[in-house]
């Protein structure tokens, strides 16, 4: 492989957002919903459920079907004022990622604003060279191929020099597709076969051989 690529997503990739963050942004989407749709909470968390496992993503279900606009609705849902005490710290992982030779970037369906307040918040935010963002492939988000596409554009890149970190098998599986190694993070011991590699933490990248 040339110049690795090190494409990285980061929720529950990058550090653990299920504890603290992803239950407040579940409320705060299904109460959007709610809002503006004029549903009550149990209708809205199936349309919510519904469109993440049609779409991969609420915000394209309801942009597809309920002309949603995506800024606002990603304002909204990601305000998360006390963001700095919701992030668990990762010991050691800046060291792990400065010590990794070649490109680095975050490729993620949270908005820009919000990636960067996590990554900042972590300590790692100067490390990598881009920040892709929902807003980067024009609402397009992971698993859609289109998404992966305008990335690769973005840094003049072939897949087959990319390894994606994901905790996300919809993802994974697109990025594989495209030729791209595919590292799962994932306490989970099966293995899909479009995985080459699982690891639990995003730590242990330093114990596999790419």
């Amino acid at each position: 492989m040339r110049n690795k690529i090190w494409i990285f997503d980061l929720d529950d990739t990058l550090h653990n957002a299920s504890a603290h963050i992803f239950p407040v942004m579940n409320r705060a989407m299904t109460q959007y919903i709610m809002d503006s749709l004029d549903l009550d909470e149990s209708e809205a968390q199936k349309l919510r459920q519904h469109y993440w496992r049609i779409y991969g993503a609420t915000l394209k279900g309801l942009m597809r079907h309920h002309n949603t606009d995506p800024h606002h609705f990603l304002q909204e849902t990601h305000r998360l004022m006390n963001l700095p005490e919701m992030v668990i710290q990762v010991q050691r992982l800046r060291h792990m990622l400065k010590c990794l030779s070649g490109r680095k970037l975050v490729f993620t369906n949270a908005p820009r604003s919000y990636a960067l307040r996590v990554l900042e918040i972590l300590g790692v935010d100067d490390v990598f060279e881009l920040i892709f963002s929902v807003e980067s492939t024009q609402f397009h988000a992971k698993p859609s191929a289109r998404g992966f596409q305008k990335l690769l554009k973005t840094i003049k890149a072939k897949a087959c020099d990319c390894i994606m970190l994901e905790d996300s098998l919809p993802a994974l599986m697109t990025a594989k597709r495209l030729g791209m190694k595919t590292v799962w993070v994932s306490k989970k011991l099966q293995k899909p076969n479009f995985v080459d590699y699982r690891i639990s933490t995003v730590l242990a990248l330093t114990h596999i051989k790419l």
